[in-house]
Parts: C-alpha cells; sequence; structure tokens
C-alpha cells in the first residue's frame, strides 16, 4: 500500500509541477509529499524530478514512469471498483487521444456527460490530429478515423464515418461545377490537413486518385466548413460537419455520383486495459452517441 499511496504522490507532483500544489490536492503536507516521492525515488533506484528553487519538473526517467505509473493506479482503482470496495461508482484515470474536429462537434458533450455520471473518474484529454499507438505514447484510449493498426492493442469500431465535398453555390455559379474529380485539379480546394490533399473517389470503374493544390489546409473541420459558406472553395470534409449548411443550402454536395470510400471511428485500447470497468462504460457511451453512422 505504500507504493500505491508513493505512486499518487508522484503523479500529483508531476500534474501539478510542484511540492506544495501536489499536497493541496491530496490534502497533506508538502513534506510528506516530498517524502513519498522520495520514498518512491529510492525504491525504483531513479532520480524522477529535477529540483531547483524555481521550477520542479521530470526528468527523463520520470517520463518514462508517469504513463506507467497512472495505469498502475488506475488499474488499483478499477479493481476496487470491481470488488465494491469504494462503492459503485467508477474509479480510474483515463487518458485519452482524440480528433480536434470530431471532439469539438460531438465528443466533448459525450466526455462531459460521462464525467458527470462518474464524478469520481478522472479524464485526461488530449487532441491530437495523427495516427497514435497508445501503448508506446501511454494512453488508455486512442480515438480516431486513421486505417493504422499496431500491436498489443484491441481496435473497437465506434461509427462509420461519411465524408463528401461540398461548396457554396455562389462559388459553384462563379467557377463552374466540376463534372470529374480530375476537374479538381484547376479549383480551388479546402483539405483536411490529416488526410492530406490525395483526395480519393469511387468512380463506376473503380478508384480514382486526385492530388489538388489546397488553397486552405486545416486541422479543424469548422474552419473549412466556414470557409466553403464564404465561396472560398470546395472543400473535402466529414458530413456531420457539413449537415447543417447542406439542409438550409449554404452549401451543397459536388461530384455526388463519385463517391468518397467511408472511413471507420475507431477506439485504440492496449490489451492489459481493454477490460477495464471505466473504458468499457466509455466505450458503451461513446456506440451510443456516435452509432451509425456520422
Amino acid at each position: 500500500m505504500d507504493t500505491l499511496v508513493n505512486l499518487q504522490a508522484f503523479l500529483a507532483t508531476a500534474d501539478a509541477a510542484g511540492f506544495s500544489a501536489a499536497a493541496r490536492k491530496l490534502n497533506v503536507s508538502t513534506s510528506v509529499v516530498a517524502k513519498r516521492v522520495n520514498q518512491l525515488e529510492d525504491q525504483i533506484g531513479a532520480t524522477l524530478f529535477h529540483r531547483s528553487t524555481r521550477q520542479l519538473r521530470l526528468t527523463e526517467a520520470g517520463q518514462q514512469y508517469v504513463h506507467r505509473a497512472r495505469s498502475v493506479v488506475a488499474d488499483v482503482g478499477d479493481l476496487l471498483s470491481r470488488m465494491g470496495e469504494k462503492g459503485p461508482d467508477l474509479i480510474d484515470h483515463l487518458r485519452i487521444k482524440a480528433p480536434t474536429s470530431l471532439t469539438i462537434a460531438r465528443l466533448a458533450d459525450v466526455f462531459s456527460a460521462f464525467q458527470t455520471q462518474n464524478p469520481r473518474l478522472k479524464l485526461e484529454i488530449v487532441l491530437i490530429d495523427r495516427p497514435v499507438d497508445p501503448v508506446t505514447e501511454g494512453f488508455d484510449i486512442a480515438i480516431g478515423a486513421f486505417p493504422h493498426s499496431f500491436g498489443g492493442v484491441v481496435d473497437e469500431p465506434l461509427c462509420q464515418l461519411k465524408r463528401l465535398l461540398c461548396a457554396s453555390p455562389g462559388y459553384l455559379k462563379a467557377h463552374g461545377v466540376p463534372k470529374h474529380p480530375r476537374d479538381l485539379v484547376e479549383h480551388r480546394c479546402l483539405s483536411f490537413l490529416p488526410t492530406g490533399p490525395e483526395w480519393m473517389f469511387d468512380g463506376p470503374r473503380g478508384r480514382i486518385t486526385v492530388q489538388v493544390r489546397p488553397l486552405l489546409n486545416s486541422n479543424e473541420g469548422h474552419v473549412l466548413v466556414k470557409s466553403a459558406i464564404a465561396g472560398n472553395g470546395i472543400a473535402f470534409i466529414s458530413h456531420y460537419l457539413a449537415a447543417d449548411a447542406l439542409r438550409d443550402g449554404t452549401l451543397q454536395v459536388v461530384l455526388p455520383e463519385f463517391p468518397i470510400p467511408d472511413l471507420w471511428v475507431k477506439a485504440t485500447i492496449p490489451e492489459r486495459r481493454a477490460n477495464a470497468a471505466a473504458i468499457q462504460a466509455l466505450l458503451r457511451e461513446l456506440k451510443h452517441a456516435l452509432s451509425p453512422v456520422l
């Protein structure tokens, strides 16, 4: 039990970047927190923090241990929750990687409601728009739509992600309506930065790939939608982001006869954490909120 308490002191100090702030968080004295961290350092034989009068920061060893320590503390909390020693509430610390646009549009509400239902659950949500290996980067769940795979993880499909091309009526009137994906090389294009300027379509004779020259690149889909509505070009965008503008007519679908291949939004979870009660509960909430199609 001393090791667990020392790990909790280490994590609180790392999060607060100081012994005093960690002590306030843990409701103990500063000297107690420092003593617990020192005991942990003695136990593992490594220095976890660079200490100075002005700041406290993790050493290289501390950076390596912090994610492992968080997982150990979370696993103990999950075990106690399952055994009923702490009551029915979920007790865990989930470090979650999520995509920026989807989080702003949909997932922020899911995470907020989930934490309201489980007030003793700690969430750390990091918005990253690239593939992430949750094992090596210290995440409990990595949410995304990139078709990458990693070892030692469980992939949990959440929903299909439909994408389309759209533009404002004003843009199409001024610049013409493309008849084929190859026509896009002559148009002003608005591209989602993580997926890049190589746009793919399904045609009657198979897959068509076009390399466009974007006028605008952004990793935030709302920026692309706003720019398309303003008449700046043709956007390659997820349907859920453009749905309102399509309904009110400020955007319209371009090249509907050449559909864009769907992606799958999935949650990638380290195998050792896949059966944790909090993770399973969050997956159920995510599937309910997102399924069947975005």
